[in-house]
């Protein structure tokens, strides 16, 4: 397909957001009890093109722009926050980091897979013992042709519908930070690879997480992305994009939050007058504006950077920072304006209670805000604080 016009483009949009606020509002009913996406679900995110989109047309996909992906996906983060995690998975980690970093023969089999979901993946970083840096312990030992890989991870997303996992493992423990570590294309049938289950979450239900152990994990060299020693560059790369789009998730939920707020506001009457004419309520709406506001142009500003190939960690991290911030003064207003009915479930203005529960788990996803600052305080301290 050709790249879609500005007109197509802005109907697909609205053609997104009408999906994620009534088709995917209605089987999130039971994906709250069930914690787990019905075929329906994937079956209309195939029908509306939401694996498809961000590819490029290479592999069949549309070719969307960085800026284009990230707005669509704060179209479908106006929806469901389990749903949510797949899709800004889907559009993004989930294809980029085998175009990125594998070699000709796995993307010659595998990339144009993506497209229909004939295949998916999930990315394995996290341990109870590390998070998103080089202190992690699960082992490749290489044996002839092949790794051998040991080892657990811990909170892994999207582990009941993938097909192969990427795997980060350290292969040379005595080696610097930097090259300790080696990435994987692992397909999920290897023997001894094993899911582990784990409790429902707060919010964000139906995203598959899990834990992953390997034992004794026979993994042939083919599979290996990058070289020897690139897993701390695939996960830093791959990471610093996925935090830019967890900040347009948080984003989309704050712009649904905002507008269902102002119609509360409207509606609700006290003491003879609308909540809406009140001067501490439109302080409350001047400040979600603001914030929101602010959060776009940081995304859109990030989108432009890495269209034009500069370096986008700090930026990401700064994003994703500042969408914590607007994302929880949001909700607690927005509950606030909406007082006991916000607290409830089957809210007639939409899923206030719902989505006050799924922004939460937008402040640990990739680090929570103290891994932000860190990092975007390393850059600033090496550009003695230029930011370009």
């Amino acid at each position: 397909m050709s790249k879609l016009s500005e007109n197509e483009f802005k109907a697909y949009l609205k053609q997104v957001r009408a999906l994620a606020e009534g088709p995917f509002e209605e089987i999130q009913k039971e994906v709250e009890v069930t914690n787990k996406f019905p075929q329906k679900f994937f079956d209309l995110a195939i029908q509306n093109n939401l694996y498809r989109c961000a590819l490029p047309e290479k592999y069949g996909g549309w070719g969307l722009s960085p800026l284009q992906i990230l707005q669509v996906q704060e179209e479908f983060s106006r929806g469901p926050g389990g749903m949510r995690m797949h899709l800004h998975y889907a559009v993004d980690m989930n294809w980029r980091i085998l175009d990125d970093f594998g070699n000709r023969e796995l993307k010659d089999e595998y990339m144009d897979k993506f497209q229909d979901k004939t295949i998916f993946t999930c990315f394995a970083l996290t341990e109870k013992t590390g998070g998103t840096g080089a202190d992690l312990h699960t082992r490749a030992v290489r044996d002839g042709d092949d790794y051998i890989i040991n080892g657990e991870k811990t909170l892994i997303s999207h582990t009941d519908c993938c097909e192969f996992a990427y795997v980060i493992t350290v292969t040379d423990p005595d080696a610097p930070n930097d090259k300790r570590l080696s990435a994987f294309f692992v397909p999920v049938n290897t023997p001894g690879y094993e899911v582990v289950p784990m409790p429902h979450m707060m919010g964000c239900r139906g995203a598959g997480h899990a834990g992953l152990k390997f034992t004794n994990m026979r993994v042939n060299k083919k599979y290996l992305l990058g070289k020897e020693g690139d897993g701390l560059k695939v996960a830093i790369h791959s990471l610093s994009v996925s935090r830019a789009h967890i900040a347009v998730s948080n984003l989309g939920m704050a712009q649904r939050m905002l507008e269902m707020a102002i119609a509360r506001a409207k509606d609700r009457v006290t003491f003879g007058k609308p909540l809406v004419k009140r001067q501490a309520i439109q302080q409350m709406i001047a400040d979600m504006g603001t914030e929101i506001f602010a959060l776009r142009m940081m995304i859109y500003n990030f989108a432009k950077d890495y269209e034009e190939g500069k370096d986008i960690e700090m930026k990401a991290a700064m994003c994703k920072l500042h969408s914590i911030n607007t994302v929880k003064l949001v909700s607690d207003y927005c509950l606030e304006i909406f007082g006991g009915i916000g607290y409830f479930e089957d809210n007639p203005y939409g899923p206030v209670e719902r989505m006050y529960r799924d922004c939460r788990a937008m402040w640990l996803e990739e680090g929570p805000r103290s891994v932000q600052r860190l990092t975007a305080a390393r850059k600033l301290i090496a550009s003695g604080g230029v930011i370009d």
